[in-house]
């Protein structure tokens, strides 16, 4: 049987896209199901059409006695075009900032800048101090970049592991991951980032929609569809307003009416929400339960691995107000592989390149301090000693509680750090004997009681594409209390949820679609959690430790814990030691005609103190 031509199909509420069978990138192959009794296609992988019949044009003839009704058949997808991002506000904001750390006065002795942890908030922070012209000695506990920390063994904690963006490859050449890693066009930090590296083709862009499953209809979903002719924030509404699946008019006239005091009252309306979980706000603002039940779940789980009854609402309306007042806020993309080669290590050659250095296996086992309470050193486990002019610590919040020095943790900057915690998730990877059909080619939110969201990786990344078997990638949230449960209870538990997700396909005895093989990992502590009243204790990135800073999602920045909050941190942490320097530059100048200077190194931290009130330094 041969097949010539292309494939097109009609969708009411996306354009027109078309399919041909003659590009042979096997990253872009897409699989559909040939009936041969009606001579047509059942797509399942293609995220537009699932489940729609496309017909086909057959040269020859085919024989009625096949052995099977199905024969598989090569389809080749697109991925959607990286939006206009350029023009926004935001990114137009974070372009400046990236801008000044290259365009800033170059020192003729760059500042030797010592960062703990190289997750996205220590490879920030390393990276555009480098842009400055300095010398940043970027430190790993293990030996895998993206984050994973683990505690010395001279601490009375057993393990205790915190990952951010870490990935790692099993005996089997397949890559299990930390999370899924989701970058939002609402992140214009990180799609600066990616531009400046030169790896923006990396991120894999998917239509501009969200879909959610629908429990009470198993393996039926509900899609919100933001169409690309409308700017923002009708673009949002639209979407909204087209799907009455999940909520009723009623339903969405109130909460609707509830919002209205964040988009008349603005930013101080929003921070003022820090005091209630998003239940409280809801009852306080009259908004429906079944607000809550249909979206809120959902989001609170996505947004920060907890259920609505703990997230503080002044996440929700940050996230809110990205997703409506930026036209392609809400828009996702995937990395195409794995984020520890494809990101990290792309930061790291560029860290490399101006004259940064980059060590692994370097955990950090005590602060060791001058007379005077600053900085003298960090000791490492394997009993090296590393100085610098600058100090920064990029690691979560958990750790750096727990190494903090004795003699400063009365200090108000260090205390409120009690406050704030990390939150436990686990990822879950399912590799299965066949090819899902009731999934979509982006990532979806299964509103199940244990799971957030999850994504066939198998059809959404490029690196992990395979045409013949599913690998589900899955956050198991909230995991407090599966935390230390052993893998094969997460297992069983998340196949008694994937049943309702495919009841045509997937049982939870396996009497249909078959493990493979699973990895499960598990973070006791992950981002910060953002519980009501934690905002006045996360820390600006300057510490009142004369040479002492902090980067990391936890400190002050917009975004709150979120990769885009990280990155952003590195560079307000970049700032903040530059400021720092220009106090120096002010006092102790020689600059010359190459628009370089003399710095006393000495003077470095105690000018840098006295400027620590400064209002510029503020966090965004």
């Amino acid at each position: 049987m041969n097949l010539v031509g292309s494939i097109s199909a009609t969708c009411p509420s996306s354009p027109l896209y078309r399919r041909s069978l003659s590009d042979f990138n096997p990253a872009r192959k897409c699989y559909f199901d040939l009936d041969l009794r009606c001579n047509s296609l059942r797509a399942s992988r293609i995220s537009d059409y699932m489940g729609g019949h496309l017909k086909v044009l057959f040269l020859g003839s085919s024989n009625s006695k096949a052995k099977s009704a199905k024969s598989h058949l090569q389809i080749f997808c697109m991925d959607y075009p990286r939006p206009q991002l350029e023009s926004a506000a935001n990114f137009l904001e974070a372009a400046n900032l990236s801008a000044s750390f290259r365009d800033c006065i170059r020192p003729k002795k760059p500042l030797d800048v010592v960062i703990a942890g190289a997750g996205l908030a220590g490879l920030s922070t390393a990276k555009y101090l480098a842009d400055a012209g300095h010398k940043p000695i970027l430190l790993e506990a293990r030996d895998v970049l993206g984050g994973k920390k683990t505690l010395h063994p001279n601490f009375s904690w057993r393990v205790l592991s915190l990952l951010q963006v870490a990935a790692w490859k099993d005996q089997d050449g397949d890559w299990y991951e930390t999370g899924l890693h989701i970058f939002f066009g609402a992140y214009p930090n990180i799609q600066n980032l990616f531009g400046e590296l030169g790896i923006n083709d990396r991120l894999q862009w998917k239509e501009h929609s969200m879909i959610f499953a629908m429990p009470s209809k198993p393996g039926e979903f509900s899609r919100f569809d933001f169409p690309e002719v409308l700017p923002a924030p009708l673009n949002g509404i639209w979407a909204i307003l087209k799907n009455n699946e999940m909520l009723t008019w009623p339903e969405k006239l109130k909460f609707a009416i509830g919002l209205l005091p964040a988009i008349t009252r603005g930013q101080t309306y929003v921070d003022a929400q820090d005091t209630l979980s998003v239940t409280e706000w809801m009852k306080k603002q009259g908004v429906p339960d079944r607000v809550n039940d249909e979206v809120f779940i959902a989001m609170s789980k996505a947004l920060n691995f907890i259920n609505p009854d703990e997230l503080s609402m002044q996440c929700i309306l940050i996230a809110l107000n990205r997703f409506l007042q930026e036209k392609h806020g809400s828009k996702m993309a995937f990395l195409d592989g794995n984020p520890p080669e494809r990101l990290c290590q792309p930061m790291v050659d560029h860290i490399l390149s101006l004259g940064g250095e980059v060590r692994l296996n370097s955990r950090i086992q005590k602060i060791e301090l001058n007379s005077d309470g600053t900085v003298k050193h960090f000791l490492l486990s394997n009993g090296s000693i590393i100085t610098g002019d600058a100090y920064v610590f990029s690691t979560p919040v958990d750790i750096l509680k727990i190494l903090l020095p004795e003699e400063w943790k009365n200090i108000p900057y260090f205390k409120k750090l009690d406050q704030l915690v990390g939150v436990p998730v686990i990822n879950v990877h399912i590799w299965f004997d066949r090819k899902l059909k009731n999934t979509y080619d982006h990532l979806l939110f299964s509103r199940s009681p244990l799971l957030s969201v999850y994504a066939d990786m198998s059809a959404t990344c490029k690196e992990y594409y395979d045409p013949n078997r599913s690998m589900l990638e899955l956050i198991f949230a909230p995991a407090e209390d599966w935390i230390s449960r052993s893998d094969n209870d997460i297992i069983d538990a998340t196949m008694t949820e994937l049943a309702k997700l495919f009841p045509n396909e997937i049982a939870a005895d396996q009497s249909k679609a078959k493990i493979l093989k699973y990895h499960v990992v598990k973070t006791p502590r992950s981002v910060y959690k953002i519980v009501p009243n934690c905002e006045p204790c996360r820390p600006v990135q300057r510490s009142p430790i004369e040479g002492f800073y902090l980067s990391g999602d936890y400190t002050k920045q917009k975004y709150l814990a979120s990769m885009e909050g990280a990155v952003l941190s590195g560079k307000l942490c970049t700032k903040a030691i530059i400021e720092g320097l220009r106090a120096v530059v002010r006092i102790d100048i020689n600059q010359n005609e190459n628009n370089s200077f003399d710095i006393n190194m000495k003077d470095y931290g105690a000018l840098a103190s006295k400027s620590l009130k400064s209002p510029s330094m503020s966090a965004a």
